[in-house]
């Protein structure tokens, strides 16, 4: 089992909506974590599973007291929450001015994240949404801790090169500088493209090339399908069978591709399943 953090370089590319699509379709016990330090989403978006609001008082906020003392993994779970699909979350910073709060303890969380694959009692994976990184972002000091930490990008042209830089920028920072395929170091820098399933396949090939030939260490893993109506549903905005979503069935392809390709190292898979309307932000 596994952390795999998700983030994006700048505009609003979908980085919620992607972790929680994988989540909500994630084959082993998942936890679901808003590390972005600009603010969570879910508990403006989402219901709790009683039925009300999600207490945005539980979740990163109250883990940074437990944190500052040592923090075992199990522990996470005191500060978790489930959506009115099943989700388990640990919700995000209400405003960014909380971040501050969670100052010199992102490499804990990271390696609690990391260690919960472990966990005697109650073992998951962890889906870290960081959102929005730049250079200086705290929540990259996740980074060490994760087996993937996949970037998330629509396919726009400006897009495409801002992801290229950061996939580049990040290597450079994990690894110590550009890796071909036969040397990629961990964690392992996957692109998800945000992508009209028309042309995915197309483009998810064209932007590999292109991250190949930049040198850049990343190499596209998947690609979410950009499906509005599904995010809706996902968020529980909309009604309809979500399982039958393009985002949804996207979602399981990749997921199932990851596995694939990596889950021998996380131990083997059992089967997941979509997690109601388990709620999607940006």
């Amino acid at each position: 089992m596994a952390l795999i953090a998700l983030a994006a370089d700048k505009g609003s590319p979908g980085v919620t909506t992607a972790a929680v699509a994988l989540a909500a379709v994630w084959p082993r016990r998942v936890l679901l974590a808003e590390t972005d330090p600009a603010g969570g989403d879910l508990v403006y978006r989402s219901a709790a599973a009683h039925g009300g609001p999600l207490n945005p008082n539980t979740g990163m906020l109250s883990i940074a007291a437990t944190a500052r003392r040592g923090l075992v993994p199990d522990q996470l779970w005191d500060h978790v929450q489930p959506l009115s699909g099943g989700l388990e979350v640990l919700v995000g910073l209400g405003i960014a001015e909380h971040a501050a709060g969670l100052a010199g303890l992102w490499p804990t969380l990271g390696h609690a994240f990391s260690a919960l694959a472990d966990s005697p009692n109650a073992p998951a994976d962890v889906i870290a949404d960081c959102g929005r990184i730049s250079g200086d972002t705290p929540a990259a000091e996740l980074f060490p801790h994760a087996a993937l930490v996949l970037l998330i990008s629509r396919t726009e042209p400006e897009a495409i090169a801002r992801v290229r830089d950061r996939a580049a920028a990040l290597t450079n920072k994990l690894h110590g500088g550009p890796r071909g395929a036969a040397s990629l170091g961990t964690p392992l820098i996957g692109v998800v493209l945000i992508a009209d399933p028309n042309n995915a396949g197309k483009l998810a090939n064209q932007v590999n090339d292109m991250l190949v030939h930049a040198q850049t260490g990343a190499r596209v893993v998947g690609t979410i399908a950009d499906d509005p109506a599904g995010a809706d549903q996902l968020a529980g905005r909309k009604r309809g069978r979500l399982e039958k979503s393009l985002l949804i069935r996207s979602a399981r392809k990749v997921t199932a591709d990851l596995y694939q390709q990596f889950g021998a190292t996380w131990s083997a898979p059992t089967h997941g399943h979509v997690n109601g309307h388990a709620g999607a932000g940006t």
